[in-house]
């Protein structure tokens, strides 16, 4: 049973997704999630309508009527398009809306305390919420808002005083056995473009406070996509896909260069950036292929008509926007995220072609870097980012990685020195005192 209720609450989002591990906020939509009532699994390549007949027969009183009310889910999937995933359905969502609409959502698991007042409801064949009812349940919410703040203060552990940054792969022989043979096979006509991963691991004599890296995140990249799921945190500026109703968007964003200290050494950078003819060329088809692969579900769809400059903390992206309209019935955003994963940002083109090689000679295991990041609800409606600029907490290692995308011309110790500047990223975040 799921029951979703508007209050007058200062709800403080950041705050409470940072400490309960569950966080999505991006522009004007604010999401937390507390505890876990249910998971579900989603098989892919092609479980999306399973996992959604799963999330949408949790019966519902949804008195919000909004994206993101009602049975709402938090996911992070794997970079591997074949690789099974898990929606975590939140005991308690915590909501702000584009128009500055709050919101609770309640879903209440076999344990759950709220499963009195939830039994009583669904055996009412979903009745509104009385006074005293919907009272209770807002005073019990602000509680487990109290307490999820004050147990995490509560529990901080020492900072980390020593650490040590690991190379999976030495750096030399990242650029010369993994990107100069992806481009060797790129000039010989085997695919057009490539997009390679480097890891490096962080490793530290105590656990670095993931809330404490998030709120930093939050500080540093205040327009990206600010994500929380499962151990796995991130700030990316790339949007794969939102579905709100019959509104479709992506910000796909491929070709990037450093950010400079100086004003106007920064200023050329951006204006190199955006009449380099090779990042525009690796743009495009990024472009070209998201708008091939999300006409099939619209009646309309269109992209800016040139690239602008993304500037963020550390480095300039090409970025377009994308927009649409969904034809009837529109697809839910599982299954955009299924046709649209992984574009050529962060896989390559052709796409078989770039996957293959990749398996190849990329050696390493992405896990959830590059893969789809976000949250949906019963409805259909979502957003899920390109997890780049990411970390995955594991204890006292913690692993990050910085893609790079190649074609014909490209230089490897170009693309190893922009690993670089990308690493910066996240690595600024996790080392801050």
């Amino acid at each position: 049973m799921s029951v979703s209720v508007r209050v007058d609450l200062d709800l403080p989002i950041l705050t409470v997704g940072a400490r309960s591990g569950l966080l999505w906020r991006r522009k004007d939509t604010q999401i937390a999630g507390i505890g876990q009532a249910a998971s579900i699994t989603l098989g892919r390549p092609q479980g999306f309508s399973d996992a959604m007949a799963k999330l949408q027969s949790v019966s519902s009183l949804n008195e919000v009527g909004l994206p993101g009310s009602g049975p709402l889910a938090f996911a992070a999937l794997d970079f591997d398009p074949e690789s099974d995933g898990c929606l975590i359905l939140p005991e308690i969502v915590l909501a702000v809306g584009p128009n500055g609409e709050r919101w609770v959502t309640i879903n209440g698991g076999a344990n759950s305390s709220f499963a009195p007042t939830l039994a009583a409801l669904a055996a009412g064949q979903q009745r509104p919420l009385t006074v005293d009812e919907r009272t209770s349940l807002i005073e019990q919410v602000e509680v487990i808002i109290g307490r999820t703040i004050n147990s995490y203060e509560g529990s901080r552990a020492e900072s980390p005083t020593e650490f040590g940054l690991q190379s999976v792969l030495p750096p030399e022989t990242w650029r010369d056995q993994v990107v100069d043979v992806a481009r060797q096979r790129i000039k010989s006509g085997d695919l057009d473009k490539a997009v390679l991963a480097r890891e490096l691991r962080l490793i530290t004599d105590q656990p670095v406070d993931q809330a404490a890296v998030i709120e930093r995140l939050a500080e540093t990249y205040p327009t990206a996509a600010l994500f929380a799921v499962d151990g796995f945190v991130g700030a990316s500026p790339e949007l794969l896909v939102s579905r709100r109703g019959d509104v479709v968007r992506a910000h796909p964003l491929a070709g990037t260069a450093p950010r400079g200290s100086d004003p106007q050494v920064d200023q050329s950078l951006a204006a190199g950036l955006l009449a380099s003819s090779k990042d525009r060329w690796e743009h495009q088809i990024t472009i070209s292929w998201l708008l091939d692969n999300l006409l099939p579900f619209c009646s309309y769809v269109d992209a800016e008509p040139e690239p602008t400059i993304v500037s963020l903390a550390n480095v300039h992206h090409l970025g377009t926007k994308v927009e649409g309209r969904l034809s009837q019935p529109a697809a839910p955003v599982l299954e955009l995220v299924a046709a649209l994963h992984p574009t050529p940002a962060v896989g390559g083109d052709p796409q078989k072609e770039a996957l293959a090689l990749l398996s190849e000679i990329e050696q390493a295991d992405r896990g959830r870097y590059a893969g789809p990041t976000g949250w949906l609800d019963a409805e259909g409606n979502g957003e899920f980012a390109v997890a780049i600029r990411s970390a995955q907490f594991g204890g006292e290692s913690i692993r990050i990685f910085a893609g790079v995308g190649v074609v014909a011309d490209s230089d490897p110790q170009a693309e190893l020195d922009e690993t670089r500047s990308k690493f910066r990223a996240i690595l600024g975040a996790l080392i801050r005192p």
